[in-house]
C-alpha cells in the first residue's frame, strides 16, 4: 500500500504494485494498440522507401529511412518496457541497462537526425553545385554511425557507473526504468544538462539553416521554388524538434507529478506517458512522410495493399522483383 502521507519520489512510485482493474486493462489496450498501429505505419513507410531506387539513393530519403528505423526501435523498446512494468516483471539491473540504453539512445538520436536532415537541405539550397559531391548516399550512410555514437554517450556513462557498483546492486532485480539504474545524484543533473545542451544546439542549428535558406531565397540567382520548399522543410524539422522536446519534458513532469498524492499521480502519469511520449513519437515521422509529394502516393498504395504486395514481390537492393502472378 502506498504511503500517501508524504511526497513520493519517482523511484518510490515505480516500485508500487497496482491491482489489475478494468481501467488499467483499458489503458494497456490503448497503449498496445497505438504502438502496434504506428509500428505498422513505420514499417510500411520503410518498405515504401525501399520500393523505389530513387529513394534509396537520395540523401534526404536515406535520413528519413533512418528516422523511421529509429522511431520504430524506440516504440518497440518502449512497448516492451511498458508491458514489463505493467505486469510488475522485474529484471536484473545489468539486463535492464541494455533495454534502457537502446531506449534512451533512440530518444536522443531523433533530434540529432533532424539536425543532419536540416544541414542536407541547407547544402542543397545554398551550395547546389556542391550538393552532389557533399551529400552522396555513401557519405549520408557514413553519418548514421556517428549519429548513433553521439546519441549513446549520455546513457553509456550511466551504464558504466552502474557496472562500477558492487555486484549485489547491479545484479539485484528491479522495475526496469532509467531512474532505477542511477547510482549517484549527479547522474540526474548530468542527464538534464546534456539534454538541454542537445536541444538548444539543434534548435540553434535549425534557426541558422532557416535564416541561411531564407536569405538565399531572396537572392536573385537562387531557385526560389526550391528554396521556399527547403524553408518549409526546415520549419517542419523545427516542429518535429518541438515534438521531441515534448518527450524530453516527460521526466520533468514525472518528477513534478510524483509530489502529488498517489491516486492523482498514477492518473497523471498515464496521461503524461501517452500524450507527451507516445503521440509525438508516432506523429513525427508520419507528418514528414505525408508532406512529401513523391513519397505520399506510394505510401498510401502500400499502406492499403501491404499484404498482397509482400505476396507478389521480393525486395532486392532497393528494387521490387516480381515472384508471382499479378
Amino acid at each position: 500500500m502506498a504511503n500517501t502521507s508524504r511526497p513520493l519520489t519517482v523511484t518510490d512510485v515505480q516500485a508500487f504494485w497496482m491491482a489489475m482493474t478494468d481501467e488499467r486493462m483499458f489503458k494497456m489496450f490503448l497503449i498496445l494498440f497505438t504502438h502496434i498501429l504506428f509500428i505498422y505505419i513505420n514499417v510500411v513507410m520503410m518498405v515504401t522507401l525501399r520500393s523505389k531506387a530513387t529513394f534509396c539513393n537520395t540523401a534526404r530519403y536515406i535520413l528519413f529511412g533512418h528516422m523511421l528505423l529509429n522511431d520504430t526501435l524506440l516504440l518497440g523498446v518502449g512497448l516492451v518496457l511498458y508491458m514489463l512494468n505493467s505486469f510488475f516483471i522485474t529484471l536484473a539491473r545489468a539486463a535492464c541497462s541494455f533495454l534502457v540504453l537502446l531506449s534512451t539512445t533512440t530518444f536522443t538520436i531523433a533530434p540529432l537526425n533532424l539536425a543532419v536532415m536540416s544541414l542536407e537541405r541547407y547544402v542543397a539550397v545554398c551550395f547546389p553545385l556542391h550538393h552532389c559531391q557533399l551529400a552522396t548516399p555513401a557519405r549520408t550512410r557514413l553519418a548514421i554511425p556517428f549519429i548513433w555514437a553521439a546519441g549513446c554517450i549520455n546513457v553509456l556513462t550511466d551504464v558504466w557507473v552502474l557496472f562500477l557498483a558492487k555486484p549485489p546492486f547491479y545484479l539485484a532485480h528491479t522495475i526496469c526504468t532509467l531512474e532505477q539504474l542511477m547510482v549517484a545524484p549527479w547522474q540526474g543533473l548530468k542527464a538534464l544538462t546534456l539534454n538541454i545542451l542537445l536541444f538548444v544546439s539543434v534548435a540553434l542549428l535549425l534557426l541558422y539553416t532557416y535564416i541561411a535558406i531564407l536569405i538565399e531565397a531572396r537572392s536573385a540567382s537562387s531557385d526560389k521554388a526550391s528554396a521556399h520548399k527547403a524553408m518549409k522543410t526546415v520549419l517542419l524539422h523545427a516542429f518535429q524538434l518541438g515534438l521531441s522536446l515534448m518527450s524530453f519534458l516527460y521526466f520533468f513532469l514525472e518528477s513534478l507529478f510524483s509530489r502529488l498524492p498517489f491516486d492523482i499521480y498514477k492518473e497523471l502519469r498515464f496521461v503524461n506517458f501517452f500524450v507527451v511520449v507516445i503521440l509525438p513519437r508516432c506523429l513525427s515521422s508520419l507528418v514528414y512522410g505525408l508532406r512529401d509529394e513523391a513519397f505520399k502516393p506510394l505510401f498510401k498504395r502500400h499502406f492499403l495493399f501491404f499484404k498482397p504486395l509482400f505476396k507478389r514481390h521480393f525486395l532486392v537492393c532497393g528494387s521490387w522483383v516480381k515472384v508471382g502472378p499479378p
